[in-house]
């Protein structure tokens, strides 16, 4: 079996896998942070706990809006020394957030796109799918899906932030204490050259499912545990399988247990195998064992190179808020899912994605203190529908005996000959990024996501929806459809001068602007899809966030959409420059 090593010094472009070697992973230099030997605090606006998937990119977007933090992390490097590849499968959402952040091409060019997934139940395929016949998935820029080890999300990230600045990456810098009180946060830290203190407004613990600062914070959970047992093996073959992703309920060489097939980066395939639930970790991930599954799968004269192979259980648990006093809980330390459908590492990218606008908006007092709470009401409601959705996934793979199994045969049974019942086999569904319906800054029409779609610059080229929302600066975003009389562009000039908010006309093919700032709604291929992607139709608007949620639709520039600016910034009603503008001209009205 091939260990993963690990280079003393950063390879050329941060990591990279060498055939025979295992994954070749950095390690980022220990830099003394200036509060060591300070009988002072340093003092932070914004400390994260934790440089995984879901700290960096919080990281990054905080960098992109060019606000300052500082992450911690006690390990110096990406991934997991010794683990596997972790994470592999990103959503068309998470897609559309790297975009925004600057490394999506970095990940295009480095993972694999897959469209067609098939299902199999003993020999037979009872479920197949092909993502390029399905529409919905062809509005945005980005693809359905990308397959790329986790460990390269982190290292694109961190190079990310290193280009962007604003914030410091403290590598070996173990969290070993903290309290909080009304005004601060504070954290006791340990590095290799000693111990030092910081504070911080605000502190995201994006550390893992083990975080001490869920205990010290006073979180609670609700908790699942499972006796599933699985074994991964990352594995290349000199002739590979099709670029598809297969499972098997009923794998006839796995003794009649699941197993999940998906291809990675670097020609590297992950083979999940569901083991009996008394197996013994190190007796199921032995190379001779491992070796022995694996040829019954391919063949015995298949050429195999095992890049690495571990054990896994999981749990299932939700935490009871996701903000406690100055600490938000995010990605695995907020929730823990089972890893099926990829909900695990895709939200916790939409958990960085939805904070980071929110603490920068706050930070320069562009919004009230509502919306802050606004990340419970959003995230929280997301992770409980991950948690429900994977654990009917688990109780479908491994059902209890009694009526639970009756009910999962008869859907295999039935599948095998009638279309209506292969939407009943639940082998994961995929994540999505969720609809937020009980938040308290998002107004009529919103809490959906809008896809990054293309449109035409005023000069013709083409352009996207996160084109205007970096354009818009961490700012709102007003999508206008439509012309509108003189009165009306009287009042939205005095709203847009009062309020952290972007306005951008959007016309058809023939629409005359009326203002400076215009798009047309037709991509490259003579179609429009922003007014659609926006749920909205005719002489209407879009609020539009900058993590690419909708606060709220509507159709005039009135009251409506003051209330709907305020709402969204968590701003008390009327009470907003933009009210009292508005007002003033009589536009309340």
């Amino acid at each position: 079996m091939s260990d993963a090593r690990y280079a003393d010094t950063a390879p050329a472009g941060g990591y990279e896998f060498a055939a025979g070697q295992g994954y070749l992973l950095p390690s980022y230099p220990f830099i003394a942070p200036p509060e060591l030997g300070s009988d002072r605090p340093g003092r932070h606006d914004i400390v994260i706990v934790g440089a995984g998937l879901t700290g960096l990119t919080l990281a990054c977007a905080l960098a992109s809006l060019g606000v300052r933090a500082v992450v911690l992390d006690e390990d110096d490097t990406v991934g997991v020394r010794g683990a596997s590849s972790r994470g592999i499968c990103y959503t068309q959402k998470s897609l559309e957030i790297f975009h925004r952040l600057g490394i999506h091409e970095r990940v295009a060019a480095r993972g694999v796109q897959w469209s067609v997934g098939r299902t199999f139940a003993g020999s037979d395929e009872v479920y197949r799918f092909d993502l390029r016949q399905q529409a919905a998935f062809h509005l945005s820029m980005q693809p359905a899906f990308i397959n790329i080890q986790q460990f390269y999300l982190e290292g694109y990230l961190v190079e990310r932030i290193a280009e962007l600045g604003h914030v410091e990456l403290r590598w070996k810098n173990r969290l070993v204490g903290f309290e909080q009180d009304e005004h601060r946060a504070r954290l006791a830290v340990q590095t290799p050259a000693g111990g030092y203190t910081i504070e911080a407004l605000h502190v995201v613990d994006a550390s893992g499912s083990h975080s001490p600062l869920r205990r010290w914070a006073g979180a609670s959970f609700d908790c699942q545990r499972g006796d599933d047992r699985w074994c991964i093996a990352d594995v290349r073959f000199t002739e590979r399988p099709p670029a598809e992703r297969h499972t098997w309920i009923e794998a006839p060489f796995n003794e009649g247990r699941a197993v999940w097939q998906h291809l990675m980066a670097d020609e590297v395939w992950r083979i999940d195998y569901q083991m009996a639930p008394d197996s013994d970790p190190a007796e199921i991930s032995r190379e001779d064992v491992v070796r022995a599954r694996l040829a019954r799968q391919f063949g015995a004269d298949r050429e195999i190179e095992l890049v690495w192979v571990g054990p896994y259980a999981y749990r299932s648990e939700c935490i009871d808020r996701m903000r406690h006093g100055r600490v938000f809980f995010a990605g695995d330390a907020a929730k823990v899912v089972s890893p099926f459908g990829a909900r695990g590492g895709n939200t916790g990218i939409a958990d960085a994605d939805n904070l980071a606008w929110k603490l920068a908006a706050v930070l320069r007092g562009q919004a009230g203190p509502a919306l802050l709470d606004s990340y419970h009401d959003e995230r929280h409601e997301a992770a409980c529908e991950n948690v429900r959705v994977t654990r009917r996934t688990a109780r479908f793979l491994r059902p209890a005996d009694g009526a639970p199994r009756r009910l999962r045969d008869a859907v295999i049974s039935l599948a095998r000959q009638h279309p209506f019942a292969r939407a009943l086999v639940n082998t994961g569904r995929m994540a999505v990024a969720n609809a937020y319906t009980r938040s308290r800054v998002c107004g009529p029409g919103g809490g959906q996501s809008v896809q990054n779609v293309a449109f035409r610059w005023a000069d013709g080229s083409t352009g996207c929806v996160n084109d205007l929302l970096r354009w818009a600066g961490g700012r709102l975003l007003l999508l206008r459809f439509g012309d509108l009389d003189p009165p009306a562009q009287q009042r939205l000039r005095a709203m847009t001068g009062a309020t952290p908010l972007r306005c951008v006309q959007v016309l058809g093919p023939d629409g005359r602007p009326d203002a400076t700032e215009h798009v047309r709604d037709v991509n490259a291929a003579g179609v429009g899809h922003l007014q659609a992607a926006c749920h909205v139709f005719g002489h209407a608007w879009a609020l539009l966030r900058p993590d690419g949620y909708l606060a709220a639709t509507g159709e005039q520039c009135d009251a409506s959409l003051v209330h709907a600016v305020e709402r969204a910034l968590g701003l008390a009603a009327g009470a907003s420059p933009t009210a009292r503008a508005v007002s003033g001209m009589g536009g309340n009205r």
